[in-house]
């Protein structure tokens, strides 16, 4: 833990090339530190599905009464 400390400087250089680091107490292993994955460079678009499926109009009918009773908790 103590090296750690005193060299994380270099310790995050480490990861940046793509290692991973076990830090240990008295030689039995307590955490590992790893590079986050990179977050995408813009956001995904609304829309990318679009036309790709419908939604039947059964959706949206009310659910059979043994189906809200199971979800409600008072399934037999």
């Amino acid at each position: 833990m103590h090296d750690a400390k005193t060299n994380l400087s270099a310790y995050v250089a480490r990861l940046r090339e793509g290692e991973s680091i076990v830090l240990c107490r008295r030689n039995t292993p307590v955490a590992e530190i790893r590079l986050l994955p990179k977050q995408p460079a813009s956001r995904r678009p609304i829309g990318l599905a679009a036309g790709s499926f419908s939604v039947p109009a059964s959706f949206f009918e009310p659910l059979p009464e043994d189906l809200v009773r199971a979800f409600s908790g008072e399934a037999e």
